[in-house]
């Protein structure tokens, strides 16, 4: 799942940047051979940035579809047409839907033990070795974090309802957006059938109130922004409303622990193509309105920087106004499943691996709240909330920095990580991955480990 300060420049575009465009069925668009006997799609279409919306309108309406949302600044909109020539009328290096391509669902995390299904009141942060990892508890004797830094989990739902996460979700910046446009309702941002979210929250804010557990930035507050639908899919449309509804409600940073589907590897293909500069526009946006936007590396074990065609990316994490996050296991190696890439990951963190040889291997993971209970999951999406609390806090101690300052002390207060000699993870006597780099700056790590003591301390 990661802001926003500084709603000056934010606050010109305000009238157009959620502007809401529903306009007549496809039956009264002004091209009579519009077809609507099939299916309705979703589909991502781009304009000039800043085109005004009555002019984008009109486009997608000549084009047989129905506006959903347009927003001016970045000139992206979301439409739907039940017509199957509509992304032909538009131009297919303008208009995608990702509902048409194979499905592919973005892997969430590496692992997961069989959740608690109890909020008892034990203290179980002693369980929590990724908080001792990165100096969490050392951190809080300074401060647990400010009210005034807001942290959006673009993620599958936060359960506002669990005693560990109650004060930390603000209802008020929290909402839906599985149609790509945002929806307030507590329906809309409340978790389905996934615990993902839950589990990310927990590890960004839970409670330090001597029960259950305590996260990285305990005092800070979380907005629940979901981005992921019943059936586990990240479309573009919903990470696209995601980013621009944290730019409008001023947060300060996000976390996206996913790829957007259909695609690990995004390129550029005419769809592909639509797909990536729709993402690239908005997460710059985003990152121009004042947030710092942090993304898992993925759980693939694919070399970013090395990607089938030098123009492919993983969306989010592969874009240049993103942290990328990489992860390792209670050895600070880097965990088997991790991606990584010399350039493209900016930091490590705590993701965990599973113990091997040992009779509970799920201990490796990452122990966070779900709803109703606590669960043990391996992961880059377990990784990047820690990298998201450690900027929450940096974000704390030096309010008025910007995105770029807070980037810069992540990363030199890094702890830094060398490539391991050996990386045999299987002991087949074949390296599972190759490192390329210096023990400061390198393709496994990054910068380095997240460390939350450094980021109070300073």
């Amino acid at each position: 799942m990661p802001l926003l300060r500084r709603a000056r420049a934010a606050a010109v575009f305000t009238a157009v940047l959620v502007t809401t465009c529903t306009l007549p069925s496809a039956a009264d668009a002004s091209d009579a051979t519009c077809v609507t006997t099939g299916a309705a799609l979703r589909y991502v279409v781009l304009f000039d940035r800043n085109m005004p919306p009555a002019e984008a309108q009109a486009e997608i309406t000549g084009a047989c579809g129905v506006t959903t949302i347009y927003y001016a600044p970045t000139g992206v909109a979301v439409a739907t047409s039940a017509d199957p020539k509509f992304d032909d009328r538009l131009g297919r290096d303008r208009a995608f839907s990702a509902q048409t391509a194979a499905p592919r669902k973005s892997k969430s995390e590496e692992t997961a033990a069989s959740p608690t299904r109890s909020v008892s009141a034990a203290d179980r942060t002693a369980e929590q070795w990724d908080m001792a990892m990165i100096d969490a508890p050392a951190a809080h004797e300074i401060t647990t974090g400010s009210r005034d830094v807001v942290v959006g989990v673009l993620d599958s739902g936060i359960d506002a309802t669990h005693p560990d996460l109650r004060a930390a979700v603000d209802p008020k910046l929290s909402a839906g957006c599985t149609t790509g446009s945002p929806d307030t309702s507590p329906a809309a941002w409340a978790p389905k059938s996934s615990p993902h979210g839950t589990h990310v929250a927990g590890t960004i804010a839970a409670a330090d109130d001597g029960k259950g557990i305590t996260g990285v930035a305990p005092g800070v507050r979380l907005a629940s922004v979901r981005v992921v639908d019943d059936e586990g899919r990240i479309y573009p449309e919903y990470a696209i409303c995601g980013f621009m509804w944290a730019a409008q409600q001023h947060m300060t940073i996000t976390n996206s622990s996913y790829f957007v589907d259909p695609w690990l590897f995004t390129c550029s293909k005419s769809g592909q193509r639509v797909v990536r500069e729709a993402l690239m526009r908005t997460v710059a946006y985003a990152a121009a309105q004042g947030v710092v936007n942090v993304a898992a590396a993925t759980n693939e074990n694919v070399d970013m920087a090395n990607p089938p065609e030098p123009s492919c990316r993983v969306l989010p994490a592969g874009l240049r106004d993103v942290l990328a996050v990489s992860s390792v296991g209670q050895d600070k190696v880097k965990a088997g499943y991790s991606a990584y890439g010399l350039g493209v990951v900016d930091v490590t963190a705590p993701g965990g691996e599973r113990l091997r040889g040992k009779d509970d291997p799920d201990n490796g993971c990452v122990l966070s709240t779900v709803p109703g209970g606590y669960a043990r999951y391996c992961g880059t999406s377990m990784a990047a909330p820690h990298v998201s609390g450690v900027l929450a806090l940096l974000a704390s101690t030096h309010p008025k920095a910007s995105p770029a300052t807070l980037t810069r002390l992540l990363n030199n207060q890094s702890e830094s990580v060398p490539c391991p000699a050996d990386y045999d993870l299987s002991g087949n006597g074949t390296q599972d991955a190759y490192c390329s780099g210096y023990a400061p700056y390198n393709g496994f790590y990054g910068h380095g480990l997240v460390n939350a003591l450094a980021a109070v301390e300073n």
